[in-house]
C-alpha cells in the first residue's frame, strides 16, 4: 500500500495523496474497531478464508501495477508526440475509496488486527477499546500521511516525462515483486 501511495502522490498531487493516505487510515481504524470489538470472535472464523484473500491481493496488486506501467507508457509516448499537459491520474475521493478498498481487501491487515487483540489481554473496557481504535487511525494517518509527503517532494523532484516514466514503472515493478512476496 505505501509503495502504491508514494507512486501516486508523486504522479498526483499532495492532495491527491493525502486522499489515499486517509483511505488506508479509514481501513486500519475499521479493522481496528472490529478486532476491538469481536477480535476473538472472528479469529477462528478468518482462517479459512486468509488464503483466498491473500490471492485476491495478489491479483488486485498485480492489475493495479500492469495498469500503472501502461498508463505511465502511453502518457511518456503521447508527450513525445503533444505538448506536455498536466493531469491527474484519479481524483480525490477516488483515491480515498481506492484505497479504502485496497486496504480493506488486504489480509495482512486483517490478520494483524485479529492477532493484536488475541496476542494480548483482552481490551476490557469501552474506554479502552475507543482509545485503541483512535490510536490505531491516528497511527497509521500520521505514517500514511509522512509516506505521501514523500510522494509529493519525489513528484516535485522527477516531475519531467522521463522521470515520471521511471517512477511509474519502478513502483509497478515493486508491487508485483510485493504482490508475489505475498503468496510465496
Amino acid at each position: 500500500m505505501g509503495t502504491y501511495l508514494v507512486a501516486l502522490t508523486a504522479r498526483s498531487s499532495w492532495r491527491i495523496g493525502a486522499f489515499a493516505a486517509l483511505g488506508v487510515a479509514s481501513a486500519d481504524g475499521l479493522y481496528a474497531a472490529v478486532a476491538a470489538g469481536a477480535g476473538s470472535v472472528l479469529a477462528p472464523l478468518l482462517v479459512p478464508v486468509v488464503e483466498p484473500l491473500r490471492w485476491a491481493s495478489v491479483v488486485v496488486l498485480v492489475g493495479l501495477a500492469v495498469m500503472g506501467a501502461v498508463r505511465a507508457v502511453r502518457r511518456y509516448r503521447e508527450r513525445r508526440i503533444v505538448t506536455l499537459q498536466q493531469e491527474m491520474p484519479i481524483g480525490a475521493w477516488t483515491a480515498y475509496f481506492g484505497m479504502l478498498g485496497m486496504t480493506m481487501l488486504n489480509p495482512w491487515t486483517v490478520i494483524y488486527f485479529a492477532a493484536l487483540v488475541l496476542g494480548g489481554s483482552e481490551i476490557a473496557g469501552v474506554a479502552e477499546r475507543i482509545v485503541f481504535v483512535v490510536a490505531a487511525f491516528v497511527a497509521s494517518a500520521s505514517w500514511q500521511l509522512l509516506l505521501a509527503g514523500g510522494g509529493a517532494l519525489l513528484g516535485r523532484l522527477l516531475t519531467g516525462p522521463t522521470g515520471r516514466l521511471v517512477t511509474a514503472l519502478a513502483s509497478s515493478a515493486v508491487i508485483v515483486v510485493l504482490a508475489v512476496r505475498i503468496v510465496a
